[in-house]
């Protein structure tokens, strides 16, 4: 440990924790001057970081940091006492809950907060009698969730990233980790690549990934099934299928096989916009493999028929027998350092923590045990449900660690819709666009100000640890949350908690699979789960022997096409929105570092030349994006890397806000709505017009 460094009035010292960006779950510690260093660590095993890690100290001292409590007085924020604006919060919950019951609040717990904060809170909205509460995994991965739990009973990743190494083929479909997670991407994939791994890229745009693949697929958006099931088509036609673990570990296969006989490759790869040929190709590299992974992103789950795409995926590791080994599997990159762990310890509305259903009464009753009152039985709202519903069924919002305003689609309906709550709460480090909406706003800690754990990609349990004290007033969440506990519950001993180990030791006891997990025993490396305190290890690879479901066999599903939401008019394109290395979603924290803006201050629009021609568009000129959602300014970058009829720029700006133009249809099973597909009017900006200045960086 270094000594204590004073900056701006604040101690500083290193300390092993994770750094607060995606979900590879990187080691990182202050090394001084405000900046970040990567350490050795399970992960990063040579201490690698990428721009934003090394950059994740920009915001634990900006001058933005909220360090009072603020409450709106005659329509604007003033600063007040902690104890009147906990008070605010105690009677603002309290009248909607008397007057509307519980289920008129939504929780929505967050993704960059640790274990214990989000077990705390998913807690406090059970035991105060509603199973409304939900995390952004709903936003980015939900749908991979939903299919791979149906069939696989687990929804993680079925692999580590360690043993991408002995992949002979890995698919990645619908992301972009080498920009999206450079470290994994980097660390694990790419040594495979240089050992002899075909690497095959289904991605409407070429980027940074697909530039270290063998063959890239770009689809048109929305058309993953019809990629996926041709893929399928020719693995079954050209017997590269495996006919032992078909037979072994697999139900269905006849009537799947009867389904795909019917299946045109060319027709398919036409729909998608993409070479038959590079198809057959694809599906020999996988099929031809002995060990082949698939690795899936966001690209695949934000559809409308997100949960559908990813069954077909699914049907691609079954045929092949690519499950259960090494170097296989089906391996979703999640977005947010602690997306999985949110959703491990109960922050989703239809299961308690350890995935086991609302509905289950055992489950229910191991709850209770512990807290003393027993969780509702019916599932609750998602957020994107819940926000839908604001000002009617919904009167009431506890919003922590998230930015619901600028992440959720058709935003400024989103926007509108907070506004029709009796009260909200917010809990953050910013003023952000959602807390603009509030009627208080508790200023909590940054991910170096904090204790706890966090859970990565790959299911390892790592621990955090603070690098700094508390700016001004600020408190650390787990306090504040515990503190919300006591008051708005009749169950205050609930949340009597000697600080975050202790509520770790208690979401042992409730969720099976971080049962006999420990602190000391995590130390400065990690426990995986599902964990067996008998053997005292975690279990790597899943469903090598049976599946999650504890059943031996897994069905194979037959997929059919679903078309988007949006349909394309004439002269229209699709747009689809992602990230790029240098943001980091709704940019609440990415914006505010200077040397990340420095890499990348503005979006831009990438658009192909021939549709930039069409339209007499050039490179660099202000364009207007616009549907009857919304419209936004945004400069034009045009290039071939997106191909045509597409249009590609990132949700990480407040201007343009790409959330105003992307639409609220949900997947039906999974409630993830369909960023990707957009139907969307591109055309060069009318003279004189100029983007709004009302978001500057420190308002989004």
């Amino acid at each position: 440990m270094t000594d204590p460094t004073e900056t701006s009035e604040r101690d500083f010292e290193s300390n092993p924790t994770v750094c607060p960006f995606c979900g590879v779950g990187c080691s990182v510690e202050y090394a001084g001057r405000g900046s970040a260093t990567g350490v050795e660590g399970p992960v990063n095993e040579r201490g690698e970081i990428c721009p934003k890690g090394a950059a994740a100290f920009d915001v634990v001292d900006h001058d933005d940091r909220l360090t009072e409590p603020l409450v709106r007085h005659n329509g604007h924020f003033v600063t007040a006492p902690w104890e009147e604006a906990l008070d605010r919060v105690a009677s603002g919950i309290g009248d909607v809950v008397d007057e509307h019951g519980p289920d008129a609040v939504q929780f929505f717990a967050s993704s960059n907060c640790t274990n214990e904060e989000n077990y705390v809170l998913q807690k406090l909205a059970r035991v105060l009698g509603t199973n409304n509460v939900d995390n952004c995994a709903r936003l980015c991965h939900a749908s991979t969730v939903a299919a791979m739990s149906e069939r696989f009973g687990a929804g993680a990743m079925t692999n580590t990233l360690d043993d991408l190494g002995e992949a002979d083929c890995i698919l990645v479909n619908g992301a972009n980790p080498a920009e999206q997670h450079p470290v994994a991407f980097r660390s694990y994939v790419l040594p495979a690549i240089r050992d002899g791994a075909t690497l095959v890229h289904v991605d409407p745009r070429a980027n940074d990934t697909t530039e270290a693949a063998d063959v890239h697929l770009p689809l048109r958006p929305g058309t993953d099934i019809e990629v996926a099931n041709a893929i399928a088509a020719v693995l079954v036609r050209e017997d590269l299928v495996d006919e032992a673990f078909l037979a072994e570990r697999t139900t269905g296969f006849d009537r799947l096989r009867e389904h795909l006989a019917d299946v045109d490759v060319a027709a398919n790869a036409e729909a998608a916009g993409v070479d038959p040929e590079a198809i057959r190709e694809a599906a020999r590299a996988y099929g031809e493999a002995d060990r082949a992974a698939i690795v899936t992103g966001m690209g695949t789950s934000q559809h409308r028929c997100g949960t559908d795409n990813v069954h077909a995926l699914l049907n691609l590791a079954l045929l092949t027998g690519n499950v259960g080994r090494p170097g296989t599997g089906v391996n979703p990159l999640r977005g947010q350092n602690n997306v999985q762990g949110a959703s491990d310890v109960g922050g989703l509305p239809g299961v308690l923590p350890g995935y086991e259903p609302v509905t289950d009464p055992d489950a229910r009753e191991r709850v209770a045990a512990e807290w003393g009152v027993e969780p509702p039985s019916e599932p609750g709202l998602t957020e994107v449900e819940a926000t839908h519903r604001f000002g009617d069924e919904v009167r009431a919002a506890v919003v922590f660690g998230e930015n619901p305003a600028v992440t959720e689609p058709n935003a400024t309906a989103v926007a509108s819709a907070f506004d029709e709550l009796d009260f909200c709460v917010v809990i953050d480090l910013f003023e952000t666009r959602t807390a603009t909406h509030a009627d208080v706003v508790l200023p909590g800690s940054a991910w170096a100000e904090k204790s706890g754990t966090v859970t990565n990609t790959d299911r390892r349990v790592m621990r955090m640890r603070p690098n700094a004290d508390l700016p001004g007033n600020a408190r650390r969440d787990f306090d504040i949350l515990a503190d919300l506990g006591r008051r708005l519950t009749d169950r205050p001993a609930a949340f009597d908690y000697d600080g975050p180990e202790a509520a770790f030791d208690e979401l042992t006891r409730v969720a099976p699979i971080y049962e006999g997990m420990t602190y000391e025993g995590i130390g400065d490396g990690y426990q995986r789960w599902p964990f067996s305190p008998a053997d005292g290890s975690g279990t790597d690879v899943l469903h090598a022997e049976a599946f999650a479901t504890d059943e031996r066999t897994a069905p194979l599903a037959v997929v059919d096409p679903v078309p988007p939401a949006d349909n394309l008019e004439d002269g229209e394109l699709t747009l689809t929105t992602g990230r790029v290395l240098q943001h980091f979603n709704s940019g609440a924290l990415s914006r505010r570092s200077d040397r990340l803006t420095a890499m990348r201050g503005e979006d831009v629009l990438q658009i192909h030349p021939d549709d930039a021609a069409e339209r007499g568009i050039d490179d660099g000129d202000p364009v207007t994006v616009s549907n009857e959602r919304g419209s936004v300014e945004v400069a034009a970058d045009v290039t071939p890397a997106v191909r045509e009829g597409v249009a590609f720029c990132t949700f990480h700006y407040p201007e343009p806000l790409a959330n105003v133009l992307t639409g609220d249809a949900l997947d039906p099973e999974a409630k993830i709505p369909e960023f990707k597909h957009s139907a969307v009017a591109v055309e060069p900006a009318a003279e004189g017009d100029a983007p709004a200045e009302s978001d500057a960086a420190g308002a989004d």
